[in-house]
């Protein structure tokens, strides 16, 4: 039988997004040549909800998007549709990156990412901000910022939105 469970409701994916943007701030000592960048599709509402909160506590940054559909190791396994947008608003030489995703999970789609940011530059440093790490990595990736670690198996799905976080499999409503 196949559940649903909310593990977080728009109150703590708001309070999640604001611990965040202060821990980027910190991690960095201000701002200085921070770039935000939303994996397409997920990281991006994420990656403008930071963006907009680091504002409201600091300062503007500059924030755009990145779509990594032609750097996956799997694009030979399934069709390929590119039709998200690449936005990339300044240089990344010597920019620290933050690269936002909604979900971290085997990190192939971080390091995807990895290479598609390596085309409009070469960046100082690139950190990497999800809203959910639910484990099982298959690289070596570990996230800098994370909003909540959510142990899962295999055969769950998690759906990530402003709205909250749910998880939906068989194994759903066990602890």
């Amino acid at each position: 039988m196949t559940t649903c469970k909310q593990v977080l409701g728009p109150d703590d994916v708001r309070r999640a997004i604001t611990r965040m943007a202060h821990e980027i701030i910190e991690r960095n000592r201000g701002l200085g040549g921070v770039v935000i960048l939303g994996m397409q599709r997920g990281g991006v509402w994420l990656a403008e909800a930071l963006a907009g909160q680091v504002a409201r506590i600091e300062r503007e940054v500059p924030c755009g998007s990145i779509d990594v559909t032609l750097h996956r190791d799997d694009i030979g396994l399934r069709p390929v549709s590119p039709t998200s947008v690449t936005n990339v608003p300044v240089a990344l030489d010597d920019a620290c990156v933050v690269l936002v995703d909604d979900v971290l999970f085997t990190g192939r789609t971080v390091k995807a990412a990895l290479d598609a940011i390596g085309d409009y530059g070469r960046p100082r440093s690139v950190q990497l901000a999800v809203l959910v790490d639910r484990g099982h990595r298959e690289l070596p990736i570990r996230p800098d910022f994370v909003g909540k670690n959510l142990p899962t198996s295999l055969t769950e799905s998690v759906e990530v939105s402003i709205d909250g976080v749910v998880i939906t499999g068989e194994d759903a409503g066990h602890d």
